[in-house]
């Protein structure tokens, strides 16, 4: 009888702890709220050797055996990491030596190194059971000098010269290429459920042809993406583009500046800061894809080794940064493990998924924080303090407010901010990556952060005594020594 009534103490404990204070309404995911892994599928995860034809591993210019499979068995990693959004390099049939996907011999199907359209497609569902969002890239600007197409009597009319010893540039002045052009793109969207397109080299097509590609795939799909690889720094071109029905692009113009900031001590944000504030007063800047490297560029990491300084403090101070400003954040694969790697193939090795336990939980935590913070995704930005490296800004949506700060310095730094400054009734700061409370004393936060470190707090009413807590305690062990009084005057009287 008395470890029954030691048992039912103990559930009505654990039940009241289990009530939450406070039903959060989630709302619709938008792409703003993505955080996007950019993988080159060659070169990630070999998961069936069946596909493994005519692979080098020793060579880095030639297939070395990743697949749809071995992304597949990583999926799983992929989310525990916080990523939402999975983007593949082009996944379409190339020649023997297009690894990378850029040699195109046919838009209608997968290349056979990587797998079938059926494994194709089990990719995507398998995603999507997860919660995973998937866009492939789609390039429109050539094809391999191998595609049946160039050779083909009644399409002579469809290629310019030739770009390259190995790849036709295409003729998009002629409407018959557009046209196949977007019934692949459509045929694609509607054989597997893809959720978005990467658009490499996009500025090689007239903005008239993205009008008419963008609104033929948006209305195939309802809220499918589209992001542009724009080689310009030009915001004028950004902005058509735009305004021809793509959503993003790739900010290019952000991407030195960012990779300067962070990639060594004492970096003022200024360059940064100007960039975006540009960007707000001219584009749709929150659906824009912010990131440090990709795989036409030197990995990041190396910016940090040529700059003497430690990867793993250089990567999660410019990932705090990176996953809490205002556009879409996106990861180059290896990231998570700070590859190292030069200029084309050197930066393209492949994943060996070793492991750096301290770089993965920065990612994750911070991750895991952008998710459940909808003020970092959805939020107006406001910069609250900024000098040679130590910068503090407030993002705010809604009444949900979230403070980062991020100390890029080689001291400790102490700032003060005032409760004008966060304008909000709220009075604590809550640490979300390493704990701790910050409340205001006299109108005033004092924030301290160590060298080279980094916080995101959020912004909550100040805890008092929790008396109906007390209240329910007390409660529950007055029932429990009643019980037990009675249970042993029964027992007397027996």
């Amino acid at each position: 009888m008395l470890k029954k009534a030691l048992t039912f103490c103990l559930m009505t404990i654990l039940c009241f702890y289990s009530l939450p204070s406070h039903a959060e309404v989630k709302e619709n995911r938008t792409w703003q709220d993505e955080t996007i892994y950019f993988l080159m599928i060659d070169r990630f995860n070999n998961g069936d050797s069946k596909n493994d034809q005519n692979i080098n591993v020793l060579d880095p210019l030639s297939f070395q055996g990743g697949d749809f499979q071995g992304i597949i068995d990583k999926l799983d990693y992929l989310k525990d990491l916080g990523f939402t959004t999975v983007m593949l390099s082009p996944i379409f049939k190339n020649d023997d030596k297009g690894y990378d996907g850029y040699r195109i011999t046919d838009f209608y199907k997968t290349d056979e190194h990587f797998g079938s359209i059926k494994e194709f497609k089990k990719l995507v569902d398998e995603a999507h059971k997860r919660n995973l969002k998937i866009i492939i890239d789609f390039p429109t600007n050539q094809v391999s000098a191998e595609s049946p197409l160039v050779n083909e009597p009644d399409k002579k009319d469809w290629f310019k010269e030739k770009a390259a010893e190995h790849v036709f540039a295409i003729d998009q002045t002629n409407p018959n290429v557009n046209q196949y052009l977007i019934d692949a793109a459509k045929w694609w969207i509607t054989k597997t459920n893809i959720d978005g397109y990467l658009l490499s080299n996009a500025n090689q097509s007239p903005t008239q042809f993205w009008k008419q590609f963008s609104k033929a795939v948006k209305s195939t799909k309802k809220d499918f993406y589209l992001l542009a690889d724009i080689d310009t720094k030009d915001i004028k071109q950004m902005k058509n583009y735009q305004q021809a029905g793509i959503d993003g692009t790739l900010d290019h113009r952000l991407n030195q500046p960012l990779r300067d900031a962070f990639s060594t001590i004492n970096q003022s944000m200024k360059p940064v800061l100007a960039i975006e504030e540009e960007n707000k007063n001219n584009l749709n800047s929150t659906v824009m894809g912010a990131f440090f490297d990709n795989h036409y560029m030197k990995r990041y990491t190396r910016d940090m080794v040529n700059n003497n300084q430690f990867p793993g403090t250089r990567w999660k101070l410019a990932l705090t940064y990176l996953y809490t400003q205002e556009q879409i954040p996106i990861v180059y694969y290896g990231s998570e493990i700070a590859i190292d790697g030069g200029n084309i193939p050197d930066n393209r090795k492949m994943m060996n998924f070793r492991t750096q336990k301290e770089l993965i939980d920065d990612m994750t935590m911070i991750g895991r924080v952008r998710q459940q913070q909808p003020a970092l995704t959805k939020g107006s930005m406001k910069v609250l303090y900024e000098k040679d490296g130590m910068i503090i800004y407030k993002r705010q949506y809604k009444d949900e407010t979230n403070i980062v700060a991020i100390n890029n310095t080689n001291q400790t730094q102490v700032v003060k901010l005032t409760t004008d400054q966060i304008n909000n009734y709220k009075e604590e700061f809550r640490g979300l990556l390493n704990g701790g409370v910050v409340r205001a004393e006299k109108g005033t936060f004092k924030l301290a952060l160590d060298r080279e470190s980094a916080e995101i707090y959020k912004v909550v009413e100040k805890k008092g005594i929790n008396f109906m807590f007390i209240a329910v305690l007390v409660l529950i062990w007055i029932v429990f020594f009643t019980f037990i009084f009675i249970v042993k005057k029964r027992g007397n009287r027996k």
